[in-house]
């Protein structure tokens, strides 16, 4: 870590800390747009994650003494001290419980994040393809690190949950190429031909790891976890829902209050679906959709479908709600690569914006999209959701931090505001047909019952007496699969991929609906406060300006604007 003087303000003790977590974590230094990472790729061997974690441990201990400096008191130094302090003791605590020696994952694990930044690293010039020959000969060994981790938690009786594993082995295999070309093999078909020769080396050297990966992952990882649970019970559960989100929750009253979303969202969508097919329910009017509805044809025409959806709303919404930066401006819609997870994600820009935020769409082999599925969803991943959050957050870095800005994001804020982007374009009229709007409610009732099982499994609690599915049982993977899809328009495949998820991720899905709750508190009491004076527009602007924060924080501080 570089030198931290004395008298070191907060902001300048999380930069120091970003410099110094890039150095180790060049993925992160990748999305951030730093040349000098784009080369190398992390060590997920048990001592990489000691690494860091001795950085987190040593920052927190420059954090003390920062806080304590004249000057530490103002409101930009207060916000990112809490931040740096409530992230790096979640995280240090996620650490000490070996959680990275079971990362197993069918979204989020070190394999993936290997692939996808390769997504991100620049190919625009020779040199920028040289890189890539490094990187590409650097995934061997990254994957045996993350592979070394998870043999230390074999040892130790840590488990990855079976059904996660099953999911990441076919996901592996995949990638490598085995039902026909293999990431690495696609990604460098576009090289010069100069490098020809080494990008296809390269290239076959990163897909051999992925096998011997896999191979080991279904030889011997594999049969060592099958019986072990998938749920994590109460301690760990907790533990990882304060990482996703920031404090530390009441787990039975958030359990609590995704029952009653799900009971007001119902209602909501029965309304809905009477006006598409008079006497049908919602998932019957969903299904008629999926047939009868507005749609898209084409890969590629969904693309440019996409792209022109936000386009539009920058449009619509800038001046009016938002006062948008040019550069904040660009949003670029992509197809995701095949053999990830079914869910749209986003992937923010470059600190300088050489590199624009991105939506990425998982097609799952698909060529027909159905239109209500895709609007609030484009809403929530790309405009006003996280595009506009993150795109700003990286245009007022130098005012804020860039730990602030970046590598402090909280998951539940993130997609908190995503969530409220989307019920705001409902709120504002961008949904103004029972068909848009039913894909709307649906996509909220999908973030309802996340809360329902994603809790309810992991806690195996009891279902209510007042629920229509199953009342009084315990919850069950098995019984959450079968409940959310009943209550979700989307195909078998998506539901599936959703559950494994929630295995893998456990507290992380919860924060949607709990951020957006957050979030309209938030405005809330700051419309409460400022009364007829009260100004979403300038509100809105405070609010994305601020950085990240856990929740509680969050609250606080929009509250105040």
């Amino acid at each position: 870590m570089s030198d931290t003087s004395s008298s070191a303000l907060p902001r300048q003790v999380a930069d120091a800390y970003v410099d110094a977590y890039i150095d180790l974590d060049p993925i992160t230094g990748t999305y951030l747009g730093v040349a000098e990472s784009y080369r190398r790729l992390p060590d997920f061997s048990p001592a990489g994650q000691e690494a860091t974690a001795e950085l987190i441990r040593r920052t927190l201990v420059e954090l003390d003494a920062a806080e304590q400096v004249p000057g530490a008191d103002t409101d930009e130094e207060r916000r990112c001290a809490r931040l740096l302090r409530e992230r790096l003791t979640a995280e240090l605590a996620v650490h000490e419980a070996e959680e990275g020696l079971r990362a197993v994952s069918n979204i989020h694990s070190p394999a993936h994040s290997l692939r996808e930044v390769f997504t991100a690293t620049p190919t625009a010039t020779e040199e920028d393809w040289a890189a890539v020959v490094d990187r590409l000969r650097a995934v061997p060994a990254a994957l045996e690190g993350y592979r070394a981790s998870l043999a230390l938690g074999l040892e130790r009786k840590l488990y990855g949950g079976p059904r996660p594993t099953a999911t990441f082995i076919g996901q592996l295999g995949t990638w490598a190429g085995e039902n026909g070309t293999g990431f690495f093999e696609d990604f460098v078909a576009g090289g010069p031909a100069a490098l020809r020769a080494e990008l296809d080396e390269a290239a076959g050297q990163a897909s051999a790891g992925l096998v011997a990966l896999r191979d080991w992952m279904r030889d011997v990882y594999a049969p060592a976890v099958e019986g072990a649970p998938d749920t994590v019970g109460r301690e760990r559960y907790a533990r990882w829902a304060r990482q996703f989100n920031g404090t530390d929750l009441d787990l039975d009253e958030a359990y609590a209050y995704g029952w009653s979303e799900y009971h007001r969202l119902l209602a909501e969508m029965r309304t809905e679906a009477d006006k598409i097919l008079p006497g049908a329910g919602p998932w019957e009017a969903l299904a008629h959709l999926d047939v009868h509805g507005k749609h898209i044809e084409g890969e590629e025409e969904v693309r440019v479908w996409l792209q022109n959806l936000m386009d539009e709303a920058i449009e619509a919404l800038d001046g009016t709600h938002f006062e948008l930066a040019e550069r904040v401006r660009k949003v670029e819609s992509r197809i995701a690569p095949a053999g990830g997870a079914a869910a749209p994600y986003y992937t923010g820009p470059s600190e300088d914006f050489s590199r624009p935020g991105r939506t990425w769409l998982p097609t799952m082999g698909e060529t027909r999209f159905p239109m209500y599925d895709l609007v609030s969803t484009w809403y929530h991943e790309g405009v006003p959701g996280h595009h506009l959050q993150i795109a700003q957050w990286t245009h007022v870095a130098a005012s804020l931090s860039r730990y602030q800005a970046s590598v402090g994001q909280v998951s539940a804020n993130a997609e908190g505001w995503a969530l409220y982007a989307e019920r705001l374009m409902d709120e504002l009229g961008f949904l103004p047909d029972a068909e848009r709007r039913l894909g709307y409610l649906d996509a909220q009732m999908m973030r309802a019952c996340r809360v329902i099982v994603d809790i309810g499994m992991h806690l195996e609690l009891e279902i209510p007496a007042d629920s229509p599915f199953r009342p009084g049982e315990r919850w069950t993977p098995a019984l959450a699969e079968e409940f959310f899809g009943n209550h979700s328009g989307r195909p078998a495949d998506f539901v599936e991929s959703e559950l494994t998820r929630y295995l893998s991720m456990p507290g992380q899905a919860i924060g949607y609906k709990l951020g957006e709750r957050a979030w309209l508190l938030g405005r809330e009491n700051a419309r409460k406060a400022h009364g007829d004076a009260f100004d979403l527009k300038a509100w809105h602007m405070a609010a994305l300006s601020q950085g990240s924060l856990g929740l509680d924080d969050l609250v606080d501080e929009l509250s105040k604007l």
